[in-house]
């Protein structure tokens, strides 16, 4: 079979329209976008691409599609030969060398490719340099291991991720992925810039190579180099990841980039590599991302960090005011200061650091002791009433389950019967007036309901209780007893 170069080409492009639309945009961008044709002779297609990487990949997972669409186009076709081409055996024309270095950049596989340069960069030049460009979010050199303020609320959190930042290249990986759950200013950030700045350390260059990346920074990285064509480099660089930490998990959006996400996610655990997460809820409460996320993250070791406690918030004030020392060094905080301080700040650690640079700053300007009165003064907007109390799906299932003597495992049945359609419905009532919750997802909580069915049980009992006063009781009892 001999077809004319002009003939070629219009199979060529035909060809790639069907793959396009075979494996989907993305996909192709990823993989197929700088694959081309070398010729066709007799019955086989002959193709290159610029990587053995991206040939063995496309070998492995799509030699059955390709093959598939040119048979669509050419039914003589039977079979499809793929090589990496070199520079002398390129189809495509001579450009002068700085067109060609131009090019190279934006090859999959090609040195330098942008996102695999900056993202290996992290395991050869210093932390503090490597982060500053795609291959990582920046790191606050204040936010290690050793300033770290261990409690009760946090040393489990703390003890995963000195294990985690301890351990060697080829040590069998205990718990993955790491998943540290907490709310605002809890110490999530400091743990996993810790982590980090710990792998990255002189003593262990050369080990591991530790990527820290927020879920904001990930998915800048990944749209960029879809954008650029360079999404390949950016695949390979960051599976070549020893350990790698994302922070706050619950920003993660986009099909595409969750998608992506999954695929990093499987391939680092399934090859033994180390994976650190920190989001500000439970797997199972990020309604954002796919089920298959959500189920291979609650597969690791989940770690919630509490609220701080009252003596650990104290023992954070006693290390900021020794870190304040640095800057001023006759700057001092009464104990009863302290006491105040710990006693009556207690949202969250950033409310206690900002505590003592107000007390610093006034201390400092205006060459004045800090005493109890001026404390006072100064942080009284951060003297917050008290929160309520974070009420979950699994609390409220629990206690209407006691109250109305039925099992938690009735309550998320398919059962019909009276003694346990009432107690369902209070508790998905409860479930919407309590948490922040959509309905779908409380649906989902209740064995896998529509979100329908959840609206009806939320009207319904409203309806019950504005009538019913012996219900009403009972509905702001249970709430009593899951608030206080």
């Amino acid at each position: 079979m001999t077809i004319s170069q002009n003939h070629e080409q219009d199979h060529w492009a035909r060809f790639k329209g069907r793959l396009r639309s075979n494996v989907g945009e993305d996909f192709y961008t990823s993989w197929f976008a700088r694959m081309d044709l070398e010729r066709i002779h007799d019955d086989c297609v002959h193709m290159t691409v610029p990587t053995k990487f991206l040939k063995s990949w496309i070998q492995a997972h799509y030699a059955d599609r390709v093959l598939s669409c040119w048979q669509s186009e050419m039914p003589e076709v039977k079979r499809v030969e793929l090589s990496v081409r070199t520079a002398l055996r390129s189809p495509a024309p001579a450009r002068d060398a700085r067109a060609t270095q131009d090019a190279r950049r934006t090859e999959p596989g090609a040195a330098p490719a942008r996102p695999a340069t900056e993202l290996r960069a992290v395991a050869t030049a210093p932390v503090s340099a490597s982060h500053d460009a795609l291959g990582g979010s920046p790191l606050d050199p204040r936010l290690t291991f050793a300033t770290f303020v261990t409690g009760r609320s946090n040393t489990l959190a703390h003890a995963a991720a000195r294990q985690v930042a301890e351990g060697r290249r080829g040590d069998p990986v205990m718990f993955n992925p790491l998943y540290i759950h907490a709310g605002v200013g809890l110490g999530k950030t400091h743990l996993l810039q810790a982590v980090t700045w710990a792998g990255n350390s002189a003593g262990a260059a050369g080990e591991r190579k530790v990527l820290y990346l927020t879920a904001e920074k990930f998915m800048y990285g990944f749209v960029a180099a879809l954008k650029s064509q360079t999404a390949l480099a950016f695949k390979e660089a960051l599976r070549g990841i020893d350990v790698l930490v994302i922070d706050d998990l619950q920003f993660l959006q986009g099909k595409s980039t969750q998608s992506e996400f999954c695929h990093t996610l499987n391939a680092l655990i399934d090859a033994g590599r180390q994976v650190v997460i920190a989001a500000d809820r439970p797997p199972s409460d990020l309604e954002s991302l796919d089920d298959r996320v959500r189920s291979r993250l609650a597969g690791g070791l989940v770690v919630e960090m509490a609220s701080l406690g009252e003596e650990l918030r104290l023992e954070i004030l006693k290390s900021r005011v020794l870190a304040a020392k640095t800057h001023h060094a006759a700057f001092d905080v009464p104990a009863p200061v302290l006491d105040y301080l710990a006693r009556t700040i207690t949202h969250n650690g950033r409310d206690l650091e900002g505590a003592i640079n107000r007390l610093l700053a006034h201390s400092k300007l205006n060459a004045t002791a800090v005493t109890l009165e001026m404390a006072e003064r100064e942080v009284r907007d951060l003297v917050r009433p008290m929160e309520p109390k974070r009420v979950k799906i699994e609390d409220i299932q629990r206690v209407v389950a006691r109250q109305y003597n039925v099992s938690r495992s009735d309550l998320l049945s398919s059962r019909r019967t009276a003694n346990v359609v009432r107690p369902r419905q209070v508790a998905m009532y409860l479930a919407k007036t309590l948490t922040l919750r959509s309905l779908p997802e409380i649906g989902r909580r209740f064995g896998g309901r529509d979100h329908t069915t959840v609206l009806h049980a939320v009207r319904k009992i409203e309806a019950l209780v504005a009538k019913d006063i012996s219900l009403s009781d009972e509905v702001e009892l249970l709430k009593r007893q899951l608030q206080d």
